[in-house]
């Protein structure tokens, strides 16, 4: 799955139009519920180096929020990271570059919008 797909399915799924906070960063997006404005998701190119990757580039993806288990589970298959900048048990980044299924990253995506929610 890529940044588009994923920005099109929240938009569909959750009616959530992307934020764009950082002015140093203008292409970082958050996805927020709409009534609390928590944040489920939020969408980065960040360079390889920076990840511990190897490569020139940078790498695309989201920072989600899921359970401390399946974080722990997740972050030692291909295609997730420790969450960058983020708090690395409760957030897990997702590679948006086609490591990881486009199933799996709605799951992922629709898991941390439920987490996310004001009760």
């Amino acid at each position: 799955m890529n940044r588009r797909t994923l920005l099109d399915y929240a938009a569909r799924r959750y009616l959530t139009v992307p934020e764009y906070p950082w002015r140093k960063y203008p292409d970082y997006a958050v996805l927020r519920h709409r009534g609390s404005g928590k944040w489920y998701a939020v969408l980065m190119d960040v360079h390889a180096a920076k990840l511990g990757l190897t490569g020139s580039g940078n790498v695309p993806l989201a920072n989600i929020k899921a359970a401390p288990d399946l974080v722990q589970l997740l972050r030692v298959q291909m295609g997730f990271l420790p969450a960058y900048h983020m708090n690395k048990t409760h957030w897990l980044s997702v590679r948006l570059d086609g490591s990881v299924n486009e199933a799996t990253v709605k799951a992922l995506l629709d898991g941390s919008f439920a987490l996310t929610q004001a009760v």
